[in-house]
């Protein structure tokens, strides 16, 4: 049986590139990485049993020897202020939580991008990371609970200048029905 790896390509690579990023690699570094891992995955003599979770431990460990190389690292650290690239049609609030997603400690990233767009459970992390699933859960949990608050912060320092902006572009209402009093 031929395992259809085009279509399994066009169905992972986006969540396999946002995985890199998470693992600290650049757009162009993902894309390279995922690149290999096909490569690789279509030289097996045979498609392996799970191939989704085959597939996410291959691109991994491509990525995490892919990172250390000295030069990769230089370019790497001079593009972390650009973590995402950003999108023509992408929202300010997309923007504010990928910021956010950036600041965590990455093995509190990389939980939560394996858990929400790759969909593994705990036991599966815990697999692909060599930890607990119980560690998994722990740092999924905190990890969401930091950019639950950060984001909370965040949207509520944005409605205090809204305010702020809002009342000094404005004469409040008490102000403008005080009569004008005349010098006698």
């Amino acid at each position: 049986m031929q395992f259809d790896w085009a279509n399994f390509y066009h169905a992972k690579s986006g969540g396999l590139i946002l995985y890199g990023r998470a693992l600290g690699l650049s757009h162009c570094e993902a894309e390279d990485v995922l690149q290999e891992t096909f490569l690789a995955l279509m030289q097996l003599p045979e498609p392996p049993r799970e191939p989704e979770h085959y597939c996410l431990r291959c691109f991994r460990n491509r990525a995490l020897n892919h990172k250390r190389s000295l030069w990769r690292r230089l370019t790497r650290e001079w593009e972390s202020k650009r973590w995402f690239e950003p999108s023509a049609d992408e929202y300010p609030s997309e923007r504010l939580a990928m910021r956010r997603l950036a600041e965590l400690p990455p093995e509190q990233r990389e939980t939560i991008v394996l858990k929400i767009w790759h969909g593994c459970t705990f036991q599966e992390i815990g697999g692909l990371l060599n930890v607990s699933p119980h560690t998994v859960a722990g740092r999924f949990r905190y990890g969401l609970r930091k950019l639950k608050s950060q984001l909370a912060q965040a949207i509520e320092q944005e409605q205090d200048e809204r305010q702020r902006n809002e009342i000094i572009g404005k004469t409040p209402a008490w102000l403008a029905s005080t009569p004008f009093v005349a010098k006698a």
